[in-house]
Parts: C-alpha cells; sequence; structure tokens
C-alpha cells in the first residue's frame, strides 16, 4: 500500500508512526508534512487539490487520510473521490458539522440532540438580548473556523457584549466571526470522544481527555491543546453507552437524511453534567494532542480500518488493555506570539514512549522547533499513572531553548 497523509502537524506525523509499523504499508507521503515527516516517508509540496489527485493517480496512491479540517470544509474529499480515490474523510457537504457552528447547533435542535441553550444570529441586537437574558459565565463562538481558538468564555456581560461586537465586525476572525453563536455555560467535565464512521456505521475509539489551558491547574489562556491522556477513566461504560445511543446514532442518520452521509472521524467535544453528555462541539477530523494517544492503544492495521471505512465496509477496532498520556512541549511565546527558531536536542526515546514532532522544520539535516506546538511525549503504561510517569520521562530526554509545557496532564484522575 501507498499512502497519503494531508497536514504537517503532531497529528498527522503520529498516524504515520502507526502506519509505519505495518509490513503492507510501501511508503508514506505527506502534503505538505513538516521538518520531521521527512524522515519517515516523502514530503510533497503540492497544495492544489485538483494538482493533488493528479499526484495521487500517477502514484498508484491506494488510500489517503485527511488530517486538518481545512482541506475537508474546502472539498477535498469530493474532488479525490471525483477522481475514482480512495480517500478518508467527509465531504464537503458532511464537514459543514465542523465548518459552521450554525448549521452544527441547528442540526443538533433538528435531531433532538442535547445541547447548551443557544442563539445564532448575525445581528449584534439580537445578540445583546440574549446575553441578558443568559447567566454568567457566557460562551460566545465565531462562526466559522477558526484553529480552535474562536471560543470566547465571558465571565460578565460587558466581556461577552464586547467578544460580539468585535467578530461581528471582523476585528476578531474575519469574515469566520461575521455570525456568531452564543451559548449557556455547561458546568460539568469534558471528554473527547471519537468514532470512526462509513456513512452508515461507526466503531468508537478510546474517549480522552485533551487540556486546553497554557500552565498547570487549568490557568492561563486557551490554547489548541497542551497534552492528553485516554482511556478516561471518566467515561464509564454507561456514559460511551449513552454518548454512542443518544449523540452518534442521530448524527449519523440525521447526515444521511440531509444526503450528506458522514464517513470519516466523528469526533464528538461532549460536556457531562449531571451524569448527561451534552455536545459541545462536532469536530470532522482526528483531535490534536488527542490522536497522538489514541494511535498507539489501536491494535491491528490502521490502513486496512481505514481503508474499509472509506468504502463504506467498516470493520472492528481492536484496541490494547494500556494507557497513553500526551504532553505537548511548546515554544517559549506560545500562544501569544511565534518564537524564534531553536535547534531541538534528542537524548534518547525511552521504552513505552513515542516523540511526535509537529512544529518543526529541517535545516542541514537538523530538527528546529519552528511553530508554537513544538512536540508531543507520548508514554505508554498498563494505568495512567505509569504511561503519565513515561510521557515526562521523555519530555526530559528532549530540548530546545525556551520550552515550555505542563506538568500536570492527566490531574483529573490521578489527583
Amino acid at each position: 500500500m501507498k499512502i497519503l497523509i494531508i497536514g504537517s502537524g503532531g497529528r498527522e506525523y503520529s498516524i504515520a508512526l502507526k502506519l509505519k509499523e505495518e509490513k503492507k504499508v510501501e511508503k508514506l507521503y505527506f502534503a505538505p508534512g513538516n521538518g520531521a515527516t521527512s524522515k519517515i516517508g516523502e514530503n510533497v509540496s503540492i497544495y492544489d487539490y485538483d494538482e493533488l489527485a493528479k499526484f495521487a493517480i500517477e502514484q498508484e496512491i491506494t488510500l489517503t487520510i485527511v488530517g486538518p479540517e481545512a482541506p475537508l470544509s474546502n472539498g477535498i474529499v469530493d474532488i479525490f473521490k471525483s477522481n475514482g480515490l480512495n480517500i478518508f474523510g467527509p465531504s464537503k457537504s458532511a464537514a459543514r458539522l465542523e465548518a459552521s457552528k450554525t448549521y452544527m447547533k441547528e442540526f443538533l435542535a433538528k435531531n433532538n440532540i442535547k445541547t447548551a441553550k443557544f442563539l445564532n444570529t448575525d445581528s449584534k441586537q439580537e445578540a445583546f438580548k440574549f446575553i441578558d437574558s443568559l447567566k454568567t459565565p457566557i460562551v460566545v463562538k465565531a462562526d466559522g473556523l477558526c484553529a480552535g481558538k474562536g471560543v470566547v468564555i465571558a465571565k460578565d456581560y460587558k466581556q461577552a457584549k464586547d467578544a460580539v461586537s468585535e467578530m461581528l465586525d471582523g476585528s476578531s476572525f474575519g469574515d469566520a466571526g461575521k455570525r456568531v453563536v452564543i451559548e449557556e455555560f455547561l458546568d460539568g467535565f469534558e471528554l473527547s470522544f471519537f468514532a470512526i464512521c462509513d456513512g452508515k456505521n461507526f466503531v468508537s475509539l478510546p474517549v480522552a481527555q485533551d487540556h486546553k489551558r497554557l500552565l498547570d491547574g487549568d490557568l492561563g489562556p486557551n490554547t489548541g491543546g497542551m497534552g492528553a491522556y485516554a482511556p478516561s477513566p471518566l467515561a464509564s461504560k454507561e456514559l460511551i453507552r449513552c454518548i454512542e445511543n443518544d449523540i452518534v446514532k442521530p448524527t449519523l442518520k440525521g447526515m444521511q437524511d440531509e444526503n450528506a452521509p458522514f464517513c470519516g472521524v466523528l469526533f464528538v467535544g461532549v460536556m457531562v453534567v449531571n451524569n448527561e453528555p451534552h455536545v459541545l462541539e462536532f469536530n470532522v477530523r482526528f483531535g490534536d494532542p488527542e490522536c497522538e494517544v489514541i494511535m498507539p492503544l489501536i491494535d491491528g492495521d490502521l490502513s486496512e480500518i481505514l481503508l474499509n471505512a472509506s468504502c463504506g465496509k467498516l470493520q472492528d477496532v481492536k484496541l490494547k488493555d494500556k494507557y497513553a498520556v500526551g504532553v505537548v512541549i511548546a515554544s517559549k511565546d506560545y500562544p501569544y506570539k511565534k518564537s524564534p527558531k531553536q535547534k531541538i536536542n534528542v537524548k534518547n526515546i525511552p521504552q513505552n514512549s513515542q516523540l511526535i514532532y509537529a512544529g518543526v522544520c529541517e535545516q542541514n539535516g537538523e530538527i528546529y522547533a519552528d511553530s508554537g506546538r513544538v512536540l508531543v511525549c507520548v508514554g505508554l503504561g498498563d494505568d495512567i499513572a505509569t504511561a503519565k510517569q513515561n510521557a515526562y520521562k521523555l519530555c526530559q530526554n528532549v530540548g530546545f531553548e525556551g520550552m515550555q509545557y505542563r506538568k500536570d496532564i492527566a490531574w483529573q484522575v490521578l489527583k
């Protein structure tokens, strides 16, 4: 099998590491990849989707796997399928579940799926009136894609109204904020639920929990994610069944009814309130850094699982009886501004751990930190405490100037 992976981050690198274990995978291509993916496959500098499809035909690519949300929302799957190519991911129409928060919230309401009380609007006056009807804190979201950063949790009415004003006038998130979703704040605990779907059926993956805040104790600004662990003991069998029956099944049925069957990874951001799961958001791809802790837990050939799903023939997924903890190592000025490039030094990679390269580039054969979230140190173990220990052991074996990381990943279940 020859496999093309679309994307350039830690998610794509971790998928590649999993595929690299398989005997039947002959070659990996990345478009565009990062400074480290070129060491485990071939990077391809093609950004036009039609040209990429042509490349896939010429190279006889067996399967294309799409990592980030933007290509999915822009219709890469439709283009590849129209060229007779196997590609794992949802169509442009199905990707609206992530691309438009307005569409997503209205879909949830239409299909009687639990979510926070909300208003979708492009009217400042209407927004302010709804804000005044809610208790604080209040959640304000930009409608479009904002790389995971288009959410404000406002502590008071003024902050909520300021957030709405800045989104609607385009100063916060440009066109992505020209319409807003305002929600009541749900107080509970968050989980990341993943299901591989083939349009009609699904298979659940280990439930993860990620850590969005920059600093220990869940303090500091929101980020793209500073670490994750899986499976989470907070997700009981009963809760998982509830998410499957009350969220995933009606979502797949609802998408079929909309003539946009969902094929790919459905990522449900769940808030559990009084043991009842509510949908915070849908993503239409593997999460990052959740993907990095889920990949090592899959037992069997990922290539076969994703190829069969892309062809509407979903198969069971076997899972290892292990736990994984991932710690994100970020650059000095993340998430405030871009940091100067720094050379990364790696002593060694201890047993039961994986080093995932994300925001990196290559210069003269050396790997440099080149973006906000640079590395993910993943530890495996028979329990979360051991997995965490192995992840932090790896953190101590890598270094670059100004690096920062949280010291308390998985604290919710180890406190």
